[in-house]
C-alpha cells in the first residue's frame, strides 16, 4: 500500500473515532470542530496523492503548488467524478473552519449544533449532518483508493 494511502488511512481511523466514540459521549462542538480539522487532513492527502498520480497518468502536466490551484485542478481532472467534487466542495469550507465564525448550541446534550458562517450563510452542523460529511467522504475515499491502486 502507499504511503499516501497510509496517511489517508490513518486520518480516516482518527476521524471515525471522533464521530463514533468521542462525540458520543462528550457531544461537545469542539470535538465536531476536531473531527473537521481531521477530514480536512484527509482530504489534503487525498488531493496531493490524487494529482501525483494523475501527473504520472499525464492528465495535467504539473501538480500546482497553491492550494487554490490544486482545487481548481481537481475540479478539472475529476468533474466526471460526483464522489470527488461533492468532497472537494465540502473541503473548501473545512479547510476555514478556524478563520470561520462559529456559535455553539446545547452542548453536552442530544441536540448539539455548531452553527458556521460560510459565504453569507449559516451552516448547522449537528450530528445528522456530520454523519452526511463522513457519507460523502467515505465515497470519496473509495474513489481515491481506487484511483491511487490503477496501473498507469
Amino acid at each position: 500500500m502507499s504511503e499516501v494511502l497510509e496517511k489517508i488511512i490513518k486520518e480516516k481511523i482518527s476521524a471515525d473515532h471522533l464521530l463514533y466514540v468521542s462525540l458520543k459521549y462528550t457531544k461537545t462542538c469542539d470535538v465536531m470542530i476536531n473531527l473537521i480539522k481531521r477530514w480536512k487532513i484527509m482530504i489534503d492527502y487525498s488531493i496531493d496523492g490524487l494529482l501525483d498520480k494523475a501527473k504520472k497518468k499525464k492528465l495535467i502536466k504539473k501538480v500546482p503548488t497553491a492550494p487554490k490551484l490544486k482545487i481548481d485542478e481537481m475540479r478539472e481532472v475529476f468533474k466526471k467524478k460526483p464522489e470527488i467534487i461533492q468532497a472537494i466542495d465540502i473541503y473548501d469550507m473545512f479547510k476555514l473552519i478556524d478563520l470561520l465564525q462559529k456559535t455553539k448550541e446545547s452542548e453536552f446534550r442530544k441536540g448539539v449544533c455548531l452553527k458556521i458562517q460560510y459565504r453569507g450563510q449559516e451552516v448547522k452542523v449537528d450530528l445528522e449532518k456530520l454523519k452526511e460529511y463522513s457519507e460523502i467522504l467515505e465515497r470519496f475515499i473509495n474513489q481515491t483508493k481506487l484511483f491511487l491502486s490503477e496501473k498507469n
